[in-house]
């Protein structure tokens, strides 16, 4: 008994008091405003929750009395405050995120530019705030990428997808078989939004819309927390074509590439891949795959002289959308002004506004 209670006080050891405090607060279902009679005043409850004001021994007491914090939490030493030796607050863009509603709108931004954006990061449950990196082996991100833009939105989508509670999710769900059924949603009109609607709400794979920010070059991102994958797209090219593949692209880091180390696949479908990137080659071969398996692609001809019967007979045979067919043969071919009729130009953005 003495070793397991040795081990739960070095874990409780490692979390800072203003994690604990957040936690119970999340238990009880707690405000900050609730926090105001026990601490003191909305400020006090501000610095304190933010690691800025050190605990006095009457927050303590009252912390032990009505939040039952152990008293060894309590008077532990201050913890390092890690967050804000990482971050530069003010390189965040602050003004374009207070212009999409992400943060309380201010006379001052920059001056208070931690106070605006940390609600952002503490609602998006992130127990870190390291800066993913402007290019490896395992993302696909423009070298022009501003990190703390992509940061801001990635915070987004974690916020979002914990709003959206999602189902409980299992290991293993995503297969290409899984793939091909959820392509099939793809003729519908509404297709798009039942999609990510099912795979949340069955699933427990979050599919989340959170527009892009300015130099994030960004279509979409597949985040594990916790052993949860989180699908974030921005609808950055609102075509149907676009929206499907890039969908199927972030299921097949999925299905792939759970087990690998990386906790995320950034992904800016513009960008080309070499041979040296394996882990964005096979999430490619995949997402095509399950849209148009190479063998029907191949046998239909239709790259010869595409004409939008063609289109439409291969996109029955295979029931997916025209605007899969046609962005194939547009990608392929290199000719973006062919088949504009079908690609579905401005309609699926609209589907995840509410």
């Amino acid at each position: 008994m003495a070793h397991n209670r040795d081990v739960h006080t070095e874990q409780e050891r490692r979390k800072s008091i203003a994690d604990i405090i957040k936690e119970k607060m999340q238990e009880r279902g707690l405000s900050r405003r609730d926090l105001v009679p026990i601490i003191g005043s909305r400020s006090k409850v501000s610095e304190i929750l933010r690691e800025k004001r050190d605990i006095t021994m009457p927050v303590a007491r009252a912390l032990y009395k009505h939040l039952d914090i152990p008293a060894h939490v309590l008077l532990q030493d201050p913890p390092d405050t890690s967050v804000e030796q990482t971050i530069n607050w003010a390189r965040f863009p602050i003004r374009e995120m207070i212009k999409k509603g992400w943060i309380e709108s201010d006379a001052e931004p920059t001056k208070r530019a931690e106070e605006l954006i940390r609600p952002l990061f503490e609602a998006s449950g992130s127990t870190h705030a390291t800066l993913l990196p402007r290019k490896n082996d395992q993302n696909r991100v423009n070298a022009k990428l501003n990190p703390y833009a992509l940061l801001a939105w990635q915070w987004q989508v974690w916020k979002k997808a914990k709003m959206a509670n999602p189902s409980n999710y299992q290991r293993g769900t995503v297969t290409p078989d899984f793939m091909r059924s959820i392509a099939r949603m793809s003729p519908r009109k509404t297709g798009p939004r039942e999609a990510a609607d099912f795979l949340t709400k069955e699933c427990g794979i979050p599919v989340i819309h959170v527009p892009h920010l300015s130099r994030t070059y960004l279509d979409a991102a597949v985040f594990f927390m916790q052993g949860r994958p989180i699908i974030g797209i921005t609808l950055r090219f609102n075509r149907i074509d676009n929206f499907w593949y890039t969908l199927m692209h972030e299921l097949a880091h999925i299905c792939l590439h759970s087990d690998t180390p990386s906790n995320s696949y950034i992904d800016d479908m513009t960008m080309k891949v070499d041979d040296k990137n394996v882990v964005e080659m096979e999430a490619d071969r995949l997402a095509e795959q399950s849209l148009i398996p190479g063998d029907a692609w191949e046998d239909s001809g239709i790259l010869c002289s595409p004409t939008p019967q063609d289109v439409i007979s291969l996109a029955m045979e295979l029931g997916v959308n025209p605007a899969i067919v046609a962005g194939r043969v547009r990608y392929e071919t290199g000719d973006y002004r062919k088949l504009s009729q079908f690609v579905g130009n401005g309609t699926v953005r609209e589907s995840f506004i509410s």
